[in-house]
């Protein structure tokens, strides 16, 4: 191939298209626990998150919530990966061995904010959300009191999610699309002094920690019973004026290390032999289990 602008151009459309194809065929779970929102400036506010949306008998006067004094910004920051192409490569017509490469970047761009999350979730149980209390915690304020989404234990972590709402456990604020991008003019001086063409993927955007009480976390034993009671701990969870806001878990997620438990629990047909035979698991398809391969 001569290497000329026209050239170029054509080949940056090739790889453009790998790219694209690789995006759109990754497999990818941030939209099942994740919010997204798009992001036109370097930040965005939540204050409107703060309280779970619920209704009320309309008696005398609307009753308003004054959000004015909380705080509830996600700010967003650039991530980028770039490669570089010999241009003996391109002259040889050799720029297929680079194709599987720019593949990978089209995966890697789309499961990004699948890695983001797997460390916002691990990191729940230390880092605070709106509240000022950990995400993962046993006092969030609520009204005069306190409630809990976190199981205690010292173990592997696993996590109870409802993944049913349009609001999520979970934010992905997309500043902008992943897009390769490439500098290959031949009168770069990186090309004219090493010969060499670089194509890069970025984007802009961030996670954050969406509402508490969509989501449960435990580092105790993944079992039946831990299983139950982070259930009904969800279930039973109330607005300041203590009404049930209705969480329905249905999303349970486990690092690989658990994949076995969390099957077992929720797939298998029978929970083993009691003094009266064969126990029917009726907790069978009560959630779907997601393995997130970046857990710990």
């Amino acid at each position: 191939m001569i290497i000329n602008r026209a050239n170029l151009a054509s080949m940056h459309v090739a790889l453009n298209t790998v790219f694209n194809n690789a995006f759109e065929g990754a497999p990818s779970y941030h939209e099942k626990i994740a919010m997204l929102v798009p992001s036109n400036t370097r930040y965005n506010d939540y204050k409107f998150m703060l309280q779970f949306p619920m209704l009320r008998e309309w008696i005398g006067d609307r009753q308003i919530r004054n959000l004015a004094a909380a705080s509830f910004q996600i700010a967003n920051r650039d991530y980028e990966a770039t490669v570089e192409v010999d241009s003996n490569d391109i002259e040889d017509d050799q720029l297929g061995v680079y194709h599987p490469i720019v593949a990978e970047l089209g995966r890697a761009a789309r499961q990004h904010p699948d890695l983001l999350l797997a460390t916002l979730i691990s990191e729940g149980f230390t880092t605070p959300c709106y509240d000022d209390k950990t995400f993962f915690a046993t006092d969030h304020p609520v009204a005069s009191g306190t409630q809990s989404n976190n199981g205690g234990g010292s173990g592997t972590a696993w996590y109870l999610f409802d993944a049913t709402r349009a609001i999520k456990p979970f934010i992905f604020q997309r500043r902008s699309l992943p897009r390769l991008i490439s500098q290959d003019s031949p009168d770069d001086e990186h090309a004219f002094m090493r010969k060499k063409f670089r194509y890069g993927v970025d984007y802009r955007g961030a996670v954050g920690y969406g509402l508490w009480q969509l989501a449960y976390g435990s580092k105790d034993t993944l079992n039946t019973t831990n299983y139950i009671a982070a259930r009904a701990a969800m279930m039973q969870l109330t607005n300041d004026e203590g009404t049930p806001l209705g969480v329905a878990p249905n999303l349970l997620v486990v690092p690989p290390a658990l994949e076995g438990q969390a099957k077992e629990l929720l797939h298998a047909d029978f929970m083993g032999v009691t003094g009266e035979g064969t126990k029917t698991n009726v907790w069978r398809g009560t959630a779907e289990v997601l393995v997130v391969p970046w857990l710990k």
